[in-house]
């Protein structure tokens, strides 16, 4: 298994976002990470559909969109023709969960769903045969910049346990606090697939940096 590497734009520069997103490409990239928050299922505001549209000109790696708002059903359709990938929003977010997966897949996306830490895995047992990716929160979402909650590397743990033992094929995505000191612990726990904004975004090299943490992830094999 090679790890997957998902740069965040919430922390690239926005206004050298071509240059930033071409130097994660040309340092092995698997997908660009989009935060999409409303202000009320996170207290704060980031991208849309025109971000994702301008991304999706930008390059041609996947581009892993995590919804963090209120009925996440609203943004389906226009995040797929916007050029979405994935698509993963919170099950507490909106009342039919399954319906929603089985709604993103029909326009061509691959579906997940993101435990924030508090989130209890119940909350996904009842959909594995309808996820494409499991995204684990390490930090509490809504902003970026923040630590590694220790406590997450169990829940990945126990979230892995769940996956193998139910011969799902979807992805562990981990995003919360990833920089080269915690990514290993996570790789560890069975996690495959790491978000990182500002330990790829917030160096001078963000190319070698998407290197440096997939590297880290080779050694702890």
């Amino acid at each position: 298994m090679t790890a997957r590497i998902a740069p965040s734009v919430l922390a690239a520069d926005l206004g050298r976002l071509r240059e930033q997103i071409e130097q994660v490409t040309e340092g092995g990239a698997d997908f660009i990470h989009v935060d999409v928050m409303d202000g009320h299922f996170v207290p704060n505001l980031s991208f849309g559909a025109p971000v994702i549209r301008a991304l999706r000109r930008l390059t041609d790696l996947p581009l892993d969109v995590h919804l963090m708002v209120q009925y996440p059903e609203n943004y389906i359709a226009e995040f797929a023709e916007a050029g979405a990938r994935c698509f993963t929003f919170h099950p507490e977010a909106t009342v039919h969960v399954q319906r929603q997966l089985a709604a993103v897949r029909e326009h061509g996306m691959l579906a997940g769903l993101a435990l924030n830490p508090a989130a209890p895995l119940a909350m996904i047992e009842e959909t594995l045969d309808d996820l494409d990716l499991v995204l684990i929160m390490s930090v509490n979402p809504g902003y970026g910049g923040q630590s590694y909650l220790p406590q997450a590397s169990d829940k990945i743990r126990r979230t892995r346990t769940l996956l193998d033992s139910a011969r799902s094929r979807a992805m562990l995505e981990v995003d919360g606090g990833i920089t080269s000191g915690t990514i290993t612990e996570a790789w560890s726990a069975g996690a495959d697939t790491f978000v990182a904004g500002t330990a790829v975004f917030g160096t001078q090299d963000p190319a070698a940096a998407v290197r440096d943490l997939r590297r880290r992830c080779a050694v702890a094999v």
